[in-house]
Protein backbone atom coordinates (compact mmCIF):
# COMPACT_ATOMS: atom_id res chain seq x y z
CA UNK A 1 0.00 0.00 0.00
CA UNK A 2 2.35 2.59 1.28
CA UNK A 3 5.78 2.07 2.56
CA UNK A 4 7.58 3.87 5.30
CA UNK A 5 8.75 7.23 2.90
CA UNK A 6 5.21 7.81 1.75
CA UNK A 7 4.34 7.74 5.40
CA UNK A 8 6.97 10.20 6.30
CA UNK A 9 6.03 12.63 3.39
CA UNK A 10 2.00 12.32 4.09
CA UNK A 11 2.71 13.20 7.76
CA UNK A 12 4.98 16.02 6.88
CA UNK A 13 2.82 17.95 4.00
CA UNK A 14 0.16 17.26 6.90
CA UNK A 15 2.00 19.59 9.45
CA UNK A 16 3.27 22.25 6.86
CA UNK A 17 1.65 21.64 3.11
CA UNK A 18 3.74 24.97 1.84
CA UNK A 19 6.97 23.15 2.15
CA UNK A 20 9.46 23.08 -1.05
CA UNK A 21 9.94 19.77 -2.64
CA UNK A 22 13.88 20.57 -2.12
CA UNK A 23 12.88 20.34 1.95
CA UNK A 24 10.78 17.71 1.41
CA UNK A 25 13.46 15.72 -0.15
CA UNK A 26 15.90 16.62 2.19
CA UNK A 27 13.74 15.58 5.28
CA UNK A 28 13.23 12.42 4.21
CA UNK A 29 16.72 11.73 2.32
CA UNK A 30 15.75 11.68 -0.93
CA UNK A 31 16.12 13.34 -4.65
CA UNK A 32 13.45 16.30 -5.13
CA UNK A 33 12.70 14.13 -8.24
CA UNK A 34 11.80 10.78 -6.62
CA UNK A 35 10.16 13.02 -3.71
CA UNK A 36 8.04 14.91 -6.98
CA UNK A 37 7.00 11.21 -8.25
CA UNK A 38 5.85 10.08 -4.93
CA UNK A 39 3.79 13.07 -3.82
CA UNK A 40 1.62 12.90 -7.38
CA UNK A 41 1.24 9.27 -6.91
CA UNK A 42 0.21 9.88 -3.84
CA UNK A 43 -2.40 12.43 -4.71
CA UNK A 44 -3.61 10.36 -7.83
CA UNK A 45 -3.83 6.73 -5.74
CA UNK A 46 -5.94 9.28 -3.42
CA UNK A 47 -3.92 9.44 -0.31
CA UNK A 48 -3.77 13.61 -0.91
CA UNK A 49 -7.16 14.68 -1.67
CA UNK A 50 -5.90 18.46 -1.76
CA UNK A 51 -4.16 21.29 0.07
CA UNK A 52 -5.88 24.40 1.72
CA UNK A 53 -4.76 27.65 3.62
CA UNK A 54 -6.50 26.72 7.20
CA UNK A 55 -8.06 30.73 8.41
CA UNK A 56 -8.41 32.03 12.26
CA UNK A 57 -12.42 31.81 11.97
CA UNK A 58 -13.11 33.96 14.25
CA UNK A 59 -10.55 36.41 13.08
CA UNK A 60 -12.77 37.05 10.06
CA UNK A 61 -16.23 37.29 12.28
CA UNK A 62 -16.91 33.78 12.49
CA UNK A 63 -16.77 33.18 16.37
CA UNK A 64 -19.68 30.83 17.06
CA UNK A 65 -19.23 26.71 16.29
CA UNK A 66 -22.19 24.60 17.17
CA UNK A 67 -22.94 21.17 16.40
CA UNK A 68 -26.51 20.21 15.39
CA UNK A 69 -28.07 17.02 14.85
CA UNK A 70 -30.91 16.58 11.93
CA UNK A 71 -33.80 13.97 11.68
CA UNK A 72 -34.93 14.05 8.47
CA UNK A 73 -37.83 11.78 6.68
CA UNK A 74 -35.48 10.41 4.10
CA UNK A 75 -35.67 7.66 2.09
CA UNK A 76 -33.17 4.66 3.43
CA UNK A 77 -29.70 5.73 1.24
CA UNK A 78 -31.12 8.61 0.48
CA UNK A 79 -28.39 11.95 -0.37
CA UNK A 80 -30.57 14.51 -1.08
CA UNK A 81 -30.93 16.65 2.50
CA UNK A 82 -27.15 15.87 3.19
CA UNK A 83 -26.37 17.55 -0.24
CA UNK A 84 -28.47 20.25 0.56
CA UNK A 85 -27.17 20.77 3.75
CA UNK A 86 -23.41 20.32 2.16
CA UNK A 87 -24.31 22.90 0.10
CA UNK A 88 -25.03 25.59 2.66
CA UNK A 89 -21.79 27.75 3.36
CA UNK A 90 -22.67 27.98 6.86
CA UNK A 91 -22.50 24.42 7.61
CA UNK A 92 -18.72 23.20 7.65
CA UNK A 93 -19.41 19.57 7.98
CA UNK A 94 -22.12 16.74 7.36
CA UNK A 95 -22.26 13.28 8.85
CA UNK A 96 -24.48 10.97 8.52
CA UNK A 97 -24.39 9.16 11.39
CA UNK A 98 -26.29 6.22 13.62
CA UNK A 99 -28.78 6.34 16.00
CA UNK A 100 -32.01 8.55 16.12
CA UNK A 101 -30.82 11.37 14.43
CA UNK A 102 -29.83 11.24 10.62
CA UNK A 103 -26.71 13.70 10.54
CA UNK A 104 -25.01 15.17 12.64
CA UNK A 105 -23.59 18.92 10.91
CA UNK A 106 -20.63 21.82 12.07
CA UNK A 107 -22.12 24.99 11.70
CA UNK A 108 -19.84 28.35 12.01
CA UNK A 109 -21.34 31.67 11.90
CA UNK A 110 -21.21 34.91 13.87
CA UNK A 111 -23.00 34.88 17.02
CA UNK A 112 -26.64 32.74 18.31
CA UNK A 113 -28.54 35.29 16.25
CA UNK A 114 -26.92 34.37 13.10
CA UNK A 115 -27.37 30.66 14.36
CA UNK A 116 -31.32 31.02 14.77
CA UNK A 117 -31.37 32.87 11.43
CA UNK A 118 -30.03 29.84 10.01
CA UNK A 119 -31.49 27.14 11.43
CA UNK A 120 -34.78 29.16 10.75
CA UNK A 121 -34.30 29.98 6.90
CA UNK A 122 -31.99 27.76 5.45
CA UNK A 123 -32.31 24.39 7.40
CA UNK A 124 -35.72 24.41 8.54
CA UNK A 125 -36.76 24.98 5.23
CA UNK A 126 -36.01 22.06 3.74
CA UNK A 127 -38.92 19.88 3.38
CA UNK A 128 -36.90 16.36 4.39
CA UNK A 129 -35.92 17.77 7.65
CA UNK A 130 -38.14 17.00 10.79
CA UNK A 131 -36.12 18.39 13.76
CA UNK A 132 -33.19 19.93 14.49
CA UNK A 133 -31.22 19.92 18.39
CA UNK A 134 -27.56 22.15 18.75
CA UNK A 135 -25.47 22.48 20.47
CA UNK A 136 -23.43 25.50 21.03
CA UNK A 137 -19.35 25.34 21.66
CA UNK A 138 -17.90 27.26 24.16
CA UNK A 139 -14.29 26.99 23.69
CA UNK A 140 -12.06 24.69 21.63
CA UNK A 141 -9.36 23.39 22.55
CA UNK A 142 -8.56 21.02 19.94
CA UNK A 143 -9.20 21.38 16.18
CA UNK A 144 -7.45 20.19 13.95
CA UNK A 145 -8.02 17.74 10.19
CA UNK A 146 -4.59 16.18 10.84
CA UNK A 147 -4.81 12.53 10.38
CA UNK A 148 -3.19 9.31 11.49
CA UNK A 149 -0.57 7.76 9.14
CA UNK A 150 -0.68 3.88 9.91
CA UNK A 151 2.47 1.17 10.42
CA UNK A 152 5.06 3.67 10.61
CA UNK A 153 6.98 6.23 12.82
CA UNK A 154 7.57 8.83 10.82
CA UNK A 155 7.47 12.18 12.04
CA UNK A 156 5.01 13.61 14.18
CA UNK A 157 2.26 15.35 13.65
Amino acid sequence: MIDDVDRRILNILQSDARISNAELARRVGMAPSGVLERVKKLEERGFIRGYEARLDARRLGWGLVAYTYVKSNDPVGGVDTAETLAAIPEVQEVHHIAGEDCYLIKIRVADVEALGRLLREKIGVIPAIRSTRSTIVMETLKESAAVQVPGGEGDAV
